[in-house]
């Protein structure tokens, strides 16, 4: 193979500083397992097949390898392997799960309910909606963040064909109650989403027993690789029915046209069955050392936390820091420590957090805030110099 560049150039090398930053936004994504890495590996050189080619050995190979990791997959949260369409990601299989129900279920009904704390990838489809004539009710959450479960059942109607209510919540890690918004669902014989992309492998997930229609999941939250997810769609009782919203090729029974990328979907697998393996362990672990970051910030005074304290993933922490421009931590922080102030979605437009809006918080704090997303390769000795840098900048910003 011949060089792109001139031969008397070298090709330019990336340039990484001496030491790179502490990462604190595993919210936002999560490195690459090394034991992720190693189970992909085979399936970009040697198994290279299309799985999708039935007349030969190299198909036969990635296609056995696609039903390995549907099977594990679908152990992870209780459901049948045949239930798993693969998607690119948790955006798709939200956007698959929503569009495709309203399809799908116009003879039933225009009516969707959800919650003002939802990702993006929830709302903009739900927006979309509107647009053609679907009637949306986005709920309001208590100041914990919690959603009023009386709220919901007294906006329930005849008309209403889907409820879509986040897992754990990708700014102040709130988990909602899922199962008891699944009883009810199911009760009024209603379709049940919810964006599980922060949960799956971090706390335990039934379909079964949280009587869940639809869950969409990614791997990159849970130390997998990058554009890959997957929407879990109910099979039996009842049988969820979508409209498919990419055409050509018929994969996924149908519902998902495209060709399957096997190295990523072998990756998928691999990282949701080792979260697994590890959830127990590893929420004990990071449970603590995000009470040990919370304590020692404490005594400067003026923190709020946002979100529920105890009903919330283990490694996610956000606080408001009174007096302080978010903006001017963070580039304060920058050198050392890598953070966010909340999604990283939407971390490029210079507006307030629409989920600290909804938790009741004014604009100052909002743009005070901090979002500390802990992970499987955090230390203790990280936590303590993150919180004596974080202390020192508060302090500086202050004066």
């Amino acid at each position: 193979m011949t060089s792109s560049f001139p031969s008397n150039r070298s090709a330019p090398s990336p340039v990484y500083p001496m030491r790179r930053p502490i990462y604190l936004d595993c919210q936002s994504t999560t490195p690459l397992d090394p034991a992720v890495l190693e189970a992909m590996l085979p399936y970009f050189t040697e198994a290279f097949g299309n799985p999708a080619s039935n007349s030969h050995s190299y198909g036969w190979e990635a296609a056995a390898a696609v039903k390995l990791a549907r099977e594990q997959i679908a152990a992870a949260i209780h459901a049948r392997p045949e239930e798993i369409v693969f998607t690119s990601g948790a955006t798709e299989a939200n956007n698959l799960a929503i569009k495709g129900t309203a399809e799908a279920n116009l003879a039933k009904g225009r009516h969707m309910v959800t919650l003002a704390t939802e990702h993006s990838a929830v709302l903009d489809p739900m927006r979309y909606l509107q647009t053609l004539g679907f009637e949306i009710t986005a709920l309001p959450v208590e100041p914990d963040g919690l959603l009023d479960l009386g709220k919901l059942e007294a906006a329930l109607r005849d008309d209403t064909v889907l409820v879509s209510v986040m897992a754990a919540n990708n700014e102040i890690g709130v988990l909602q109650p899922l199962a008891e918004i699944g009883a009810m669902c199911r009760e009024r014989q209603i379709l049940f989403h919810t964006d599980a992309a922060q949960a799956i492998a971090k706390i335990p997930l039934d379909v079964q027993a949280m009587n869940i229609s639809l869950m969409s999941l990614t791997a990159h939250k849970v130390y997998g690789p990058k554009g890959i997810g997957a929407l879990y769609v109910r099979r039996k009782a009842p049988r969820v029915q979508l409209a498919p919203q990419l055409h050509g090729g018929g994969h996924e029974r149908g519902l998902r046209s495209g060709t399957l990328y096997t190295p990523q979907i072998v990756g998928f697998a691999k990282a949701v069955s080792l979260g697994v393996v590890q959830m127990a362990v590893e929420a004990e672990r990071l449970g603590s050392l995000r009470d040990r970051l919370h304590r020692t910030l404490l005594p400067l005074g003026g923190i709020i936390l946002n979100g529920h304290p105890s009903q919330r993933l283990a490694g996610n922490l956000n606080l408001s820091f009174e007096g302080v421009d978010g903006q001017a931590l963070l580039l304060a922080l920058q050198p050392t420590v890598a953070l966010s102030s909340g999604s990283a979605c939407t971390s490029a437009k210079m507006e307030p957090s629409h989920v600290l809006g909804a938790i009741g918080r004014e604009a100052a704090l909002a743009y005070a805030s901090i979002r500390f997303g802990l992970g499987r390769f955090t230390t203790e000795t990280e936590i303590d110099q993150v919180a004596e840098q974080v202390k020192a900048a508060v302090m500086a910003l202050r004066a």
